[in-house]
C-alpha cells in the first residue's frame, strides 16, 4: 500500500484513447497545483478491456509517472464495477470519482478538495447545466430523479452523477458493503454522514461519443434506485392487484343486480372480454416482471460471485 497519499482519483475507462492524453494533462496540472509533490496524489485508471489503444496509452504514462496506476479487468464488467474496483484499491485520505471524457471538469477537483476540508464527509458535484443534452433527455432525467426520491427509502441528490469527493470513512464503508449492484450515488447516499454539494456546468465530450445509452442508462438508474433502495414496486403490485380484485367484485355485483332486478340487461360482448383479458394479462406480466427484478437481485447476491475480476495491475505496491 502506498503511503502519504492524500488524494486518490478513480477513473473508470472504456474505449477512450482520444481522451487519455488531454485528461492526464489536465488532472496532473490540477493536482500539482493542490499538492507540493506528486507523491501526495494518485490517478487510478480502471479499464474494461477495450478494442482501441486505450490500454497502451495509459501504460505509456504509467511508465514515466508513478502517480498514475492502471487496473485492467479480466473482461468487461461495466462502469459501476470499475468504479468500485478503483475505490477498493485506492490509498488516499480522500477519493474523487471522475469520468475521463472531460465533461466533468478536472479543474473542479480543487474546489471539491477545499470544500471537503471544511468538515464534510462527502461533497457531490451537482450539475447546474448540461451541454449537448437534448430537452427530452433532460426531462426524462428530471422525472426519474423525482420519481426515485418520491418512493425510495434513500434520497439521492438530483442532477448528480458519480463525480464527487469523499473521505476515508466513506471509502471504508463502501468497501465493506457486499452487494453486487454497485450503484455508487445510491450507496453513498445510503451510507449518509455529513454531505453537501457544489454546482458546476457540465461540458460536452472532448472527443468521440459516449459508450453508454443516455435513455437506457437513465432507465437502468431509475430501476436500480427503486429496486435496490425501496420496496415501493412490490407494494404497488400488491395494491394494484387488490384494487383490480375489488373492482371485479363490484362489477360482478353490479351486473347481477342489473340482470335480475334492473330494467336493462348488459350483455358481455367479445370486445369487452378481450379487453378484460388483455388488461388482466398485462397487469400479471408487469407484476411478474417487477417481482423478477427483486428475485434476480436476490439470485445475484446468493451466488456470492466477486463483483469484478482483475487481470493485471500497474504501479501498485503489494
Amino acid at each position: 500500500m502506498k503511503k502519504d497519499i492524500i488524494l486518490s482519483i478513480v477513473v473508470p475507462v472504456y474505449n477512450e484513447e482520444q481522451s487519455i492524453e488531454p485528461f492526464i494533462e489536465k488532472i496532473t496540472s490540477v493536482c500539482d497545483k493542490i499538492f507540493i509533490k506528486n507523491e501526495q496524489y494518485e490517478v487510478i485508471f480502471v479499464l474494461d478491456p477495450s478494442s482501441d489503444n486505450t490500454e497502451n496509452k495509459i501504460k505509456e504514462f504509467c511508465n514515466f509517472n508513478k502517480s498514475i496506476s492502471l487496473i485492467t479487468m479480466s473482461r468487461r464488467f461495466g462502469q459501476p464495477a470499475c468504479t468500485i474496483a478503483g475505490i477498493e484499491n485506492c490509498n488516499g485520505k480522500y477519493c474523487v470519482v471522475i469520468d475521463v471524457d472531460l465533461q466533468d471538469p478536472p479543474e473542479l477537483i480543487e474546489e471539491l478538495y477545499k470544500k471537503i476540508n471544511e468538515g464534510y464527509d462527502v461533497v457531490n458535484a451537482k450539475r447546474r447545466s448540461r451541454a449537448g443534452i437534448g430537452f427530452f433527455y433532460k426531462f426524462i432525467t428530471y422525472v426519474g430523479y423525482k420519481f426515485i426520491n418520491a418512493f425510495s427509502d434513500t434520497n439521492i441528490p438530483e442532477n448528480t452523477g458519480d463525480f464527487r469527493i469523499f473521505n476515508r470513512k466513506i471509502i471504508n464503508h463502501l468497501c465493506n458493503l457486499k452487494e453486487k449492484h454497485n450503484f455508487l450515488r445510491g450507496l453513498v447516499s445510503f451510507i449518509g454522514f455529513k454531505q453537501t454539494s457544489i454546482l458546476y456546468d457540465r461540458k460536452e465530450r472532448y472527443k468521440g461519443s459516449g459508450h453508454y445509452s443516455n435513455f437506457f442508462g437513465s432507465l437502468k438508474i431509475a430501476v436500480n434506485g427503486l429496486v435496490c433502495y425501496s420496496n415501493f414496486l412490490l407494494n404497488f403490485v400488491f395494491w394494484l392487484g387488490l384494487a383490480i380484485a375489488i373492482l371485479a367484485c363490484l362489477l360482478s355485483i353490479f351486473l347481477v343486480i342489473n340482470v335480475y332486478f334492473g330494467d336493462k340487461i348488459y350483455p358481455i360482448g367479445l370486445s369487452s372480454i378481450i379487453l378484460s383479458v388483455l388488461f388482466i394479462g398485462g397487469v400479471q406480466l408487469i407484476s411478474l416482471g417487477i417481482v423478477g427484478q427483486y428475485i434476480a437481485r436476490i439470485y445475484d447476491e446468493t451466488k456470492d460471485r466477486p463483483k469484478y475480476i482483475v487481470d493485471k495491475k500497474i504501479n501498485f505496491e503489494e
